[in-house]
């Protein structure tokens, strides 16, 4: 497996250097990235915070800072206490050399569940993107741009996740890193749209009763994933794996 890089320490540098997106890209390319216990937990008392380990706070902002946009569900953004992604100097160093923007935007999935004020509208240094369609109706619609939101509208009963991948793309964003939660990770595994998947396995076990990353996969999904690279952080394992399409896309390129 000559692809998947030897375990080592945890450099910032070095993993920035693992954790790149293919180059050239001329289409959309999704990552999600998730923490996760030993046992296959996603979270514990209903917050991934819980599973906290020195080693995923530093891929999480590093997942950021190579992002064009930043792509979580509502449910998440509120259950994590979400705001904006913040302008740091690492952040805007690291962004600025790779020729992107200082901040990346927050784009939000809901079909109006979202409160207006939530924090991750409110609390940004970009607008945020709020992500919806006709269910959540026009006083929930006008009320998130009241509050500062660009509003993309993209479907009439569901969010079509498709179109919005799409989209992204069209707006040069071809970057894109999801941060679950583990419905929207299933719809995006449903509609053919992970290229990644980063995990994080912290070193401890959670027991019954937690979820897993993912939720509601359908029965046609294709399962398969290809490891792409190994670190080791202390206790802690940092993975990152393929997903079918994108092996299969990266062949198409060569």
């Amino acid at each position: 497996m000559r692809d998947v890089e030897r375990s080592r320490d945890l450099d910032a540098e070095e993993l920035a250097s693992s954790y790149a997106y293919p180059e050239s890209l001329t289409y959309p390319w999704t990552r999600v990235n998730f923490v996760t216990s030993v046992d296959g937990a996603s979270s514990v008392e209903g917050r991934s915070g819980g599973l906290g380990h020195p080693a995923d706070g530093v891929v999480f902002e590093l997942v950021r800072d190579l992002a064009d946009v930043v792509l979580v569900g509502a449910g998440t953004a509120v259950a994590e206490g979400y705001g904006g992604v913040s302008r740091t100097a690492e952040r805007v160093r690291r962004r600025r050399a790779l020729g992107r923007s200082d901040v990346p935007p927050l784009a939000v999935v809901t079909r109006g569940a979202l409160p207006p004020d939530a924090g991750v509208i409110t609390d940004t240094e970009v607008p945020t993107l709020v992500v919806t369609c006709a269910t959540a109706g026009r006083e929930r619609v006008q009320a998130y741009r009241a509050a500062g939101a660009e509003v993309l509208m993209a479907g009439e009963w569901e969010v079509d996740l498709s179109w919005v991948v799409a989209e992204f793309g069209r707006r040069g964003w071809r970057r894109i890193a999801c941060e679950g939660g583990p419905a929207l990770f299933g719809r995006m595994l449903a509609n053919g749209l992970v290229d990644e998947v980063c995990l994080t396995v912290s070193p401890l076990l959670a027991g019954s009763g937690a979820g897993r990353i993912v939720s509601d996969l359908v029965e046609d999904a294709d399962r398969r994933l290809r490891l792409r690279s190994v670190v080791r952080a202390a206790d802690a394992l940092l993975l990152r794996y393929h997903t079918a399409q994108a092996v299969r896309r990266l062949e198409e390129s060569r």
